[in-house]
């Protein structure tokens, strides 16, 4: 996943309303920390498990309603039960930063959208609760915004995550337009890569836009809040389209301008 796997998320941005910004932080930190123990620093496999080992005892302190031991998860059982979240969320992301460690392909999309399932819908569905809405409309929308923007996360990182052993595209799609790793290694955008990242550009869209109805179902701060990451995953998508997907030459993020665009497009042009 890399430093950047929840850069797409404003989370406890400015948008939110006041009194959900530190929740939404104590969500973060849990999420960012134990991401790192899967990716930073030169930790041996086993202990970057053991980290997250540690995780999931505290967790599982909250669960069976003991108080944990580490000030973070004192936090976070404070929110867990003043907002009825559910630990499983906080499960499904810990057994994904652990498969970061063990696991470094995937065979198809749909062993790829597992992860995802895991990752990144977690935290849409937390946002959610916070916001006391649990209608399965909402997480199916949810559920494909966030996968989305994960997807959107790989297609900008393909070269920082392939240095750190990991490939997240579908190894039978690489197959099918003839991309090898070595183009990867390379950082190759000849031959087939254009049409091979407009392919997971074009898929990517299409799934935030099919999230993209929970923007302007959702009321209020959150609603801008959600409009804002949506208009956020197609501005990157139309940079990685502008470039032909050569995200080893330029790897597009958002500016101070990139902001005030979807600013302007969360407030007055959502669609």
């Amino acid at each position: 996943m890399g430093t950047t796997h929840y850069e797409n998320f404003p989370v406890g941005s400015v948008l939110l309303p006041r009194r959900l910004r530190q929740p939404v932080q104590v969500i973060y930190a849990f999420a960012r920390s134990a991401d790192d123990f899967a990716d930073e620093g030169n930790a041996l496999p086993e202990e970057r498990l053991q980290r997250l080992d540690q995780y999931r005892d505290q967790l599982n302190l909250i669960d069976a309603g003991v108080q944990p031991t580490l000030p973070l998860f004192i936090d976070l059982a404070l929110i867990i039960g003043e907002y009825s979240l559910p630990v499983k969320l906080f499960r499904d992301l810990l057994s994904a930063f652990s498969q970061d460690v063990v696991k470094h392909r995937y065979s198809d999309f749909a062993e790829l959208m597992d992860y995802c399932r895991r990752s990144a819908n977690p935290i849409g569905r937390l946002l959610l609760y916070l916001f006391h809405d649990t209608s399965d409309s909402h997480f199916a929308y949810s559920d494909h915004i966030c996968s989305s923007l994960q997807l959107i996360n790989f297609l900008q990182d393909v070269e920082s995550d392939y240095h750190r052993g990991r490939v997240y595209f579908p190894l039978d799609e690489m197959q099918q337009f003839d991309i090898s790793e070595a183009q990867i290694a390379n950082a190759d955008a000849a031959g087939n890569w254009a049409p091979f990242m407009r392919h997971q550009v074009n898929r990517a869209r299409a799934m935030l836009m099919t999230g993209a109805p929970l923007g302007t179902s959702l009321r209020g701060r959150i609603g801008l809040e959600l409009r804002t990451i949506v208009c956020g995953g197609r501005r990157i998508l139309d940079k990685l389209d502008a470039i032909d997907g050569n995200v080893f030459q330029r790897r597009p993020v958002l500016r101070p301008l990139d902001w005030m665009y979807m600013l302007y497009r969360s407030v007055f042009a959502y669609a």
